[in-house]
C-alpha cells in the first residue's frame, strides 16, 4: 500500500464512519479530524470520487528572501575570483557591475555555499585550480601566500611527514644547591 493510498484510506473511512454513526462530530473525534476537513473531504469525494481525496500536490514554497540564481552565481564566483575579499567589497564590486545585493546577502549565499571564511575561500579556489587547471591571477596568488605565512606565523608548518622538523627551546633558570644547574 502506498502512502497516497493510506490517505486515501483514512479520509474514507471517515465519511464511511460518519455515515454509519449517523453524527458527524463524533466521527471526526474518533478519527482525529476538524469538522471543516470532513465537509472538504465529502465535497470531493461527491465532485470527483475516490481520485479527488488524493493529496493536494503543493508548489514549492517561495523563497522571501532568497535573491536570484544568477545574483547568487555571481557572488560565488568573485568569491573564488577574489578569495581575499570581504562581504562588503564584494557587494561593493557587484554593483559596479549593475548586481545589486546587501553585505549581508554575500554573507548569506557563502553561508549556503560553505564560502563565509577566507580559509574556505581559499580552498574553494585550490579545488578549483586542481579539478579545472586554470592559471592563478596576482591577488591570487598573494591571498594564497598571505594564508600560508599566517599559517606558519601561527605554528602550523608543512612537513612532508609528521615528526619529520623538531625543534626544542632550552633556556637558563639558575643554580640550585644540591643539584646545580636548571635549564
Amino acid at each position: 500500500m502506498t502512502r497516497e493510498q493510506k490517505i486515501i484510506k483514512n479520509k474514507l473511512g471517515l465519511l464511511n464512519l460518519a455515515r454509519e454513526l449517523g453524527n458527524v462530530s463524533q466521527a471526526c473525534k474518533i478519527m482525529g479530524f476538524s469538522r471543516d476537513s470532513f465537509y472538504r473531504f465529502k465535497d470531493l469525494y461527491e465532485t470527483g470520487g475516490e481520485s479527488a481525496l488524493q493529496e493536494i500536490s503543493r508548489k514549492k514554497p517561495i523563497f522571501k528572501n532568497r535573491v536570484a540564481s544568477e545574483i547568487e552565481e555571481a557572488v560565488v564566483q568573485l568569491a573564488i575570483e577574489q578569495p581575499a575579499w570581504g562581504q562588503l567589497r564584494v557587494s561593493n564590486e557587484l554593483k559596479k557591475k549593475g548586481i545589486f545585493v546587501s553585505d549581508g546577502g554575500v554573507r548569506s549565499i557563502w553561508l549556503r555555499h560553505d564560502l563565509e571564511t577566507m580559509k574556505k575561500r581559499l580552498a574553494a579556489l585550490e579545488a578549483k585550480v586542481a579539478q579545472d587547471g586554470l592559471i592563478l591571477t596576482e591577488a591570487q596568488l598573494i591571498a594564497l601566500e598571505k594564508a600560508k605565512e599566517e599559517k606558519q606565523e601561527s605554528g602550523e608548518i608543512e612537513t612532508e611527514h609528521p615528526g619529520y622538523l623538531g625543534a626544542q627551546d632550552t633556556f637558563y633558570v639558575g643554580t640550585l644547591k644540591g643539584v646545580g644547574r636548571i635549564y
